[in-house]
């Protein structure tokens, strides 16, 4: 309550409600009274030519304060402000009435050393050249005409629409495998990362990592460790195209190929059309020439196999086998007499030898045989004694039985006799019948047979009688008719 009070009787003494332009010229005064120095990094930086001043921003760890200062001042300074520069600054707050925006209005600046993100920047970039990660005998050539080429980039904005059309004009004939990732904020780096291992992996043969201009904090992404060493260690060539041409980041010192921009990456990645179809046209007329020479020497070495000796006589060829055939078979014509003669000889002396040998060899034998005959006669007598009996007895049994076994087919034998003579050829002559014959004794079985003039052979009962024939008549007779007649 007292607050209250105190608060209501100091409302009563101010003095009346002021109009927004004079408290705004009262809160200039009092922050134009004070004047500081002051240290910061810079983080945005615009110094566009034909501007009177330069505008940047100073920023620390929890808060940014636009800054201002005129041309003549900054020239003055020989200063040369860069984003991520850490610098000391020493001027006062100015309120810009218009606008209700306060900024601060820069006496004096000098360098307080690099920026932060620029000395960590630093820190990396050496410690990986010191690895030898952008050695540039690490740096790996790019495949003259790629099959399929990767693309890392954000899915918006105008980077991968320049990419695409850039491969598009240039080199249609390419597929492109894309991977849409963010490329500033937290996690950029991490995503990129991912993007360039999934490209890869679906079989990219190179891949492109870019993105548009920015602010030194926007490409702090593109400086990443873990980024950096996944581009050293990709298994195909990386083409970065970051920003624009001032902006390097530590992406662009390890990547195989460094563009000054994302089209200029797509643009040296990609043989232009007229290139590709001037270099076909020149290795096409190579050929061309080179076939002509490769035809010309074969058609020279055919020429020369033509000639040869071998192919206009082919048959000199035989001649060493011709001749030693013919001398062998000279030889062997003089040499079988001889031979011939050399064996009969041998041969005779053979027989007479044998002839004479003959008598002697059969002389020990033949008492042998003798021996042998006179006591096969003893003991075949003896052998015939023991089996007189059973002899005799099987003698008897056996004409019984066949005594009796004509019995058992008389009436089929005179069945089958009856049978026979009544199907034989001279029973049927004796009724009356005659067989005619033609030419080679075959038997006349149609008047096709025999044609007028034929000589036929007729057999009847007690003979044969020589004819000719001197007509012909068919006489059609009923199948059925012939068989009742039969």
């Amino acid at each position: 309550m007292a607050d209250d009070a105190e608060l209501a009787a100091s409302e009563e003494k101010a003095e009346p409600a002021l109009s927004v332009s004079a408290a705004m010229g009262l809160a200039k005064g009092a922050l134009e009274s004070i004047v500081v120095r002051l240290v910061g990094e810079v983080s945005e930086l615009n110094d566009k030519p034909g501007y009177k001043a330069v505008y940047f921003t100073v920023k620390d760890e929890k808060a940014s304060l636009p800054c201002m200062m005129w041309m003549s001042r900054y020239q003055a300074a020989g200063v040369q402000l860069a984003v991520g520069a850490l610098v000391e600054m020493t001027g006062r707050f100015s309120l810009y009435a218009a606008k209700g925006r306060m900024n601060f209005d820069v006496f004096s600046v000098t360098l307080a050393g690099e920026g932060q993100l620029r000395l960590q920047v630093a820190n990396l970039a050496r410690e990986l050249e010191a690895m030898g990660l952008m050695a540039p005998e690490r740096k790996r050539p790019l495949p003259a005409y790629p099959q399929v080429i990767g693309i890392v980039t954000s899915p918006r904005g105008s980077v991968i629409h320049d990419m695409l059309r850039t491969l598009r004009r240039r080199y249609p004939l390419a597929k492109v495998l894309f991977a849409g990732v963010p490329v500033d904020g937290p996690g950029a780096a991490d995503a990129m990362v991912d993007g360039l291992a999934k490209v890869v992996f679906a079989g990219a043969e190179m891949v492109l990592l870019g993105r548009g201009g920015g602010s030194f904090e926007d490409l702090m992404p593109f400086n990443d460790r873990r980024l950096a060493r996944t581009i050293a260690a990709c298994p195909v060539p990386v083409v970065t195209g970051i920003g624009h041409e001032t902006d390097t980041t530590i992406a662009d010192m390890v990547s195989d190929v460094r563009a000054s921009t994302p089209t200029a990456a797509a643009e040296a990645v990609a043989p232009a059309r007229e290139e590709t179809d001037g270099r076909l046209v020149a290795l096409g007329r190579s050929l061309h020439r080179a076939e002509e020479r490769r035809l010309d020497g074969a058609a020279r070495a055919l020429e020369r196999v033509e000639a040869l000796s071998l192919f206009r006589e082919p048959m000199r060829l035989f001649d060493a086998e011709a001749l030693a055939l013919d001398d062998l078979s000279d030889r062997l014509s003089r040499s079988l007499p001889a031979m011939l003669r050399e064996d009969r000889h041998a041969l005779s002396l053979l027989g007479a030898g044998l002839a004479r040998m003959l008598p002697g060899l059969l002389t020990a034998p033949r008492g042998a045989v003798d021996a042998d005959a006179g006591r096969l006669a003893l003991r075949g007598g003896t052998l015939a004694e023991r089996f007189d009996a059973a002899v005799a007895d099987g003698r008897r049994r056996l004409r019984g039985v066949g005594e009796r076994l004509p019995e058992r087919f008389a009436t089929a034998l005179s069945v089958n006799a009856a049978r026979l003579h009544d199907l034989s050829p001279l029973t049927v002559l004796a009724r009356g019948y005659a067989i005619a014959r033609g030419e080679g004794d075959a038997v006349v079985r149609s008047v096709a047979q025999t044609p007028p003039g034929s000589a036929l052979t007729v057999t009847v009962a007690d003979g044969e009688i020589d004819c000719t024939v001197n007509d012909t008549r068919r006489i059609e007779v009923a199948v059925e008719d012939w068989k009742e007649d039969r």
